[in-house]
């Protein structure tokens, strides 16, 4: 999982929709069927270019359907549970950390151009992103524990190589501390997460309707 999720959340799924399925594959093939949900073939047209946006490639679309179907897990079990939106003030931020994820205005909004996807669209996606992550975070952070035995180790192990491989001194370990142990919850997170998911899909009906090969 490239993550803590890169879950980006595929448009509005199409659970008892009024148009029927046969017209609906007209338009828009049907890539899976979650349960009495449809994943379409444009909600990975649509991750494929925020990913594209994001790092300058996409992933195959097969791998993007095992992550969309992985999103609608998430989504599910979160409003569910009525796990709270993220405000518009919440959104605007994260909407300026990707931004500012680019060495320049210029590169970003050149990325933008050539990912295909508007302002509203990439508002939208982070939102969702968001949502799922934040909600990802509060189910399993509190059953995460870093000792500081742990810590210690990652700093020893990769924080002093990678410094001096950069030609740099390594940060003090109690300056560092913080940032490693969110690092390493961040981790244990993700861990919880995918094995989290693999057993809700095995609980679930998953229909590929889509032969999705590598790119």
């Amino acid at each position: 999982m490239r993550r803590l999720f890169a879950f980006v959340v595929f448009g509005a799924l199409l659970a008892n929709a009024a148009i029927p399925v046969a017209a609906q594959e007209v338009v828009d093939r049907i890539a899976a069927r979650v349960e009495n949900d449809i994943i379409l073939y444009s909600d990975i047209r649509t991750l494929s270019r925020y990913q594209q946006l994001v790092d300058g490639k996409s992933e195959s679309d097969a791998q993007i359907l095992d992550r969309l179907i992985d999103q609608w897990i998430v989504r599910t079990e979160a409003e569910v549970a009525r796990f709270p939106l993220p405000s518009e003030a919440e959104i605007q931020r994260g909407v300026e950390r990707l931004q500012k994820s680019f060495a320049s205005v210029e590169e970003y909004e050149g990325r933008k151009k050539q990912s295909g996807l508007s302002d509203a669209e990439i508002r939208g996606i982070t939102a969702s992103q968001m949502y799922l992550s934040d909600y990802l975070d509060s189910r399993f952070r509190p059953a995460v524990q870093i000792d500081p035995k742990t810590i210690e180790d990652f700093y020893q192990k990769s924080v002093v190589p990678q410094a001096r491989a950069r030609g740099q001194e390594p940060p003090p370990l109690e300056s560092a501390r913080d940032d490693i142990q969110e690092a390493l919850v961040q981790r244990g997170i993700n861990d919880e997460a995918d094995r989290w998911l693999i057993e809700s899909r095995a609980r679930l009906h998953i229909e590929k309707r889509m032969d999705l090969g590598a790119k």
